[in-house]
C-alpha cells in the first residue's frame, strides 16, 4: 500500500471522530465498512463505452456471407454486407485460435480470445440512444429519458472503493449516484487535461500559513455539536478533506503522459499516443492509458471511458466509418488488457488483469438489414464483451436468430433454452447482477430483479 493510501485511511479515521460515525451505507460507519471490505474480492473495473450504437455483425455477432447470402435473405433477414465495406481488413468472419468467431473489424481483441467472453442476443428494449445507454449503465429502464438508480460504477465503488482517492472516475461517460456513499460519486471529466486540472491546485494559491489557519477553523467547526448531528455537514467536511488530498498528493504526475521520461515514452508507444499538445490527450488511446494508471496507481476502483464514437451510421458512412471506428475501440480495449496483464498485482504473482474486469458495451446495435441509404438503423438486439477478472474466457453466452432476434438462454450454461423450459432473454441487468455477485454482494442490492449469468464466471 502506498503512502497516499495510508494518508487516506488516517483521514477516514478522523472523519469517524469528527462526524460521530457517519452512516451512509448499510448503517455502518467508515471504519466498519473498511473492515468489512477487507474480506471482499479484490476486484477492479473498467467500463468501455462504444458511443452511437455499434454493428455487432462487424464485431461480436458475425455471419458468414457465403451462407447468409442475398439469395436467402428473405429467410434469414440478415445482410452481412461485408462486400460493401471500404478497406475491410478481413474478407469474412475471423476465427480465433480457440474457435471463437468474430466479425472482420474485431482488430487486436482477437489476441485476447482465450480470456474474453461474449454475450450475444441481448435485448435493449429501446431504440433511443439515451435510454439504451442509461439502461446498460444502471441496469434499469429509464423513466422516459431520466435514469433510474445508481450506475454500476457507483455501486461497485461504494462496495469496494472507500480507500481510494477517486473511487469512481468517469471520462466522457454518464454516471449517477442516488443511493450510494458520497465517495462513490464519480469524478467526471472529458479528457486527461481535465483530470490534470482537477488534481492540481488552482491559482492564485494562498500561503501555507493561511491555508493551515483555514483548515484549523473548518476542522474545529466540524467538531461542534451541530456539525456532528448534521449528515450534510459531515459529508461536506469529508469531501473537503478528499479534495485537499487530491490536489496535494502529487497524483497529477501519474497522468502527465507527455512527459519526456522513459516510463511515459513506453506508455505512449504501447497505446499509440502520438503527437503533441492537449489534442492527443483527448483520444480513446489516452483514456485507456488513464484507466490503467488510475487503477494500478491505487487511485480508482472503477474507471469508465469512451473508446469509440461516431457509430450512428444511418447512411453511406456505414460503409466507410462504422468498421474502422469500431475496430479502434476494440484495439484500445486490447491494449488496456495487455497493459494490465503485463503488470504484477501487488507482489502476488498474479497480474492486474487477473483482478480487473473490463466491460465493452454500446447502447444498442444496428439493424440486420441495410436500409435504402446504404446504412443501418437502430436495432433492439445488442451484445457485450467482458474479459479479465473472474470472467470465464473463451466463452460465448447466448445467441441471436432470424433478423438477429434475441434467443432465451439458460443462465447457468449460457446455451439457448426456450422460455417455456425456463430460458430467459438476457438484458443489461443480467450482466450487472453478475458483476455484483462476483464482487461479493448478496441478494439483490440494486433491485435489478434478475439472476446473474453463471456461465460468465469461472
Amino acid at each position: 500500500m502506498n503512502s497516499f493510501q495510508f494518508q487516506r485511511r488516517d483521514f477516514l479515521k478522523s472523519v469517524l471522530v469528527a462526524g460521530g460515525g457517519l452512516s451512509v451505507f448499510g448503517g455502518l460507519g467508515p471504519l466498519a465498512r473498511l473492515a468489512q471490505a477487507q474480506s471482499r474480492p479484490d476486484r477492479y473495473y473498467v467500463f468501455c463505452y462504444f458511443s452511437g450504437g455499434w454493428d455487432i455483425l462487424l464485431g461480436l455477432d458475425p455471419r458468414d456471407p457465403v451462407v447468409f447470402n442475398n439469395g436467402v435473405v428473405s429467410q434469414t433477414r440478415i445482410q452481412p454486407g461485408y462486400d460493401r465495406l471500404v478497406g475491410i481488413p478481413n474478407a469474412n468472419v475471423v476465427t480465433a485460435a480457440n474457435g471463437l468467431q468474430f466479425g472482420p473489424y474485431i482488430g487486436e481483441m482477437l489476441q485476447h480470445a482465450p480470456r474474453l467472453a461474449v454475450v450475444r442476443g441481448m435485448s435493449m428494449d429501446t431504440l433511443t440512444h439515451e435510454v439504451g445507454r442509461r439502461r446498460f449503465l444502471t441496469g434499469k429502464p429509464p423513466s422516459g429519458l431520466q435514469a433510474r438508480g445508481s450506475t454500476a460504477s457507483a455501486w461497485l465503488s461504494g462496495w469496494l472503493g472507500e480507500e481510494h482517492a477517486i473511487p469512481n472516475l468517469s471520462v466522457q461517460v454518464e454516471s449517477y449516484n442516488v443511493d450510494q456513499p458520497t465517495y462513490a460519486t464519480a469524478l467526471r471529466v472529458n479528457s486527461v487535461p481535465d483530470l490534470l486540472r482537477a488534481l492540481r491546485a488552482g491559482n492564485p494559491t494562498l500561503d501555507a500559513r493561511t491555508v493551515a489557519q483555514i483548515d484549523a477553523l473548518l476542522e474545529a467547526e466540524a467538531e461542534c455539536a451541530a456539525a456532528k448531528n448534521s449528515p450534510m455537514w459531515s459529508k461536506t467536511e469529508s469531501s473537503r478533506g478528499k479534495a485537499k488530498q487530491m490536489v496535494t498528493g502529487g497524483l497529477d504526475q501519474l497522468f502527465d503522459f507527455l512527459a519526456n521520461t522513459p516510463q511515459m515514452e513506453a506508455l505512449r508507444a504501447h497505446y499509440g499516443i502520438t503527437g503533441t499538445g492537449n489534442a492527443v490527450l483527448q483520444t480513446p488511446e489516452a483514456q485507456a492509458a488513464l484507466a490503467s494508471r488510475a487503477l494500478t496507481g491505487g487511485i480508482s476502483r472503477c474507471v469508465s471511458v469512451q473508446v469509440a464514437g461516431g457509430l450512428d451510421t444511418h447512411f453511406i458512412d456505414w460503409e466507410t466509418d462504422q468498421g474502422p471506428r469500431q475496430m479502434r475501440g476494440f484495439n484500445v480495449m486490447a491494449r488496456l488488457a495487455s497493459d494490465l496483464a503485463a503488470k504484477e498485482y501487488k507482489g502476488t504473482g498474479t497480474s492486474w488483469l487477473d483482478h480487473t474486469t473490463i466491460v465493452g458495451f454500446s447502447e444498442f446495435s444496428r439493424t440486420s438489414m441495410l436500409n435504402d441509404r446504404r446504412g443501418r438503423d437502430h436495432a433492439l438486439t445488442n451484445a457485450a464483451i467482458l474479459l479479465g477478472g473472474n470472467i470465464k474466457g473463451g466463452t460465448v453466452v447466448g445467441a441471436s436468430s432470424i433478423g438477429l432476434s434475441p434467443q432465451p438462454i439458460n443462465l447457468t450454461t449460457g446455451a439457448v433454452q426456450p422460455e417455456v423450459d425456463g430460458g430467459q432473454v438476457v438484458r443489461p441487468e443480467h450482466i450487472l447482477q453478475t458483476l455484483y455477485m462476483d464482487a461479493g454482494m448478496t441478494g439483490d442490492p440494486a433491485d435489478l430483479r434478475v439472476s446473474p449469468i453463471g456461465a460468465l464466471l469461472r
